[in-house]
């Protein structure tokens, strides 16, 4: 037996690619894969009418759904909301349309919040993993410290530079792959950067797979087209990664 999730991010509904969020909707129907996870930037401004868009694509899929939030998902127009309750309209499609626990017997995934509504510099669009959320997610890794599955960390941003031991755009990135693969985080799946990857990094006393999906909106960079991964897991084994690219129309 396997595992199979469908990996997308950064769809920025908004500005959402409606014909590349169709053919991963066909391609849910037909292969079913045990759940669909995105890695944030669900939407462009975090409008209200923007959530409502990803409400009714996210519970038209028809599969167990896996949200992180991202540096777009905080609202850009209400800075009273921004800093009194920044993932409030996050929450609310959570709670509308996606599971907070998913396992198998092959994998766990576990949640990373890399998202501050301000930071030290500029702009605010990139990563910052805090204290209080490395804390968290070590904390929800605990009872799978000698898990024998497959112990997924999700996050919008990636945790590693370049190479190994090099600079990290996300603050505190490297510290944390550092002590999530300690506490046994097994890979990573993250966003933001809208090109996708997929390698195992090595380097400090252990390491990890990680996996970056591309964006399913019209946001594209570095020439790379639309796309999504499918991941497929089995206990003991690595991920395999498979990269499909959509046209760009």
């Amino acid at each position: 037996m396997t595992t199979r999730l469908f990996h997308i991010s950064d769809v920025h509904f908004g500005i959402e690619n409606r014909s590349a969020l169709a053919a991963v909707a066909k391609a849910i129907a037909k292969e079913r894969p045990d759940a669909l996870v995105c890695t944030g930037d669900i939407t462009q401004r975090a409008k209200h009418r923007e959530y409502a868009a990803a409400a009714d694509w996210f519970g038209g899929v028809g599969v167990p759904v896996w949200l992180d939030p991202g540096n777009h998902d905080m609202p850009y127009y209400n800075p009273w909301e921004r800093f009194s309750d920044p993932f409030r309209r996050f929450r609310r499609l959570q709670a509308r349309v996606a599971v907070d626990h998913f396992e198998t017997d092959d994998l766990v995934l576990v949640p990373l919040n890399t998202n501050v509504p301000a930071q030290k510099r500029w702009p605010w669009s990139d990563g910052v993993v805090t204290q209080r959320a490395l804390a968290r997610t070590q904390e929800m890794l605990g009872p799978y410290r000698s898990d024998p599955r497959t112990i997924i960390v999700t996050a919008h941003h990636p945790l590693h530079g370049p190479k190994i031991g090099g600079p990290s755009a996300t603050i505190g990135g490297n510290d944390a792959f550092r002590s999530l693969t300690e506490d046994g985080m097994d890979a990573i799946m993250t966003g933001h950067i809208h090109t996708p990857f997929a390698e195992s990094r090595t380097g400090w006393q252990t390491g990890a797979q990680v996996i970056g999906a591309g964006t399913l909106s019209h946001r594209l960079r570095h020439g790379a087209p639309p796309s999504y991964n499918v991941l497929t897991a089995e206990r003991g084994k690595d991920i395999h990664v498979e990269l499909r690219e959509l046209p760009a129309a």
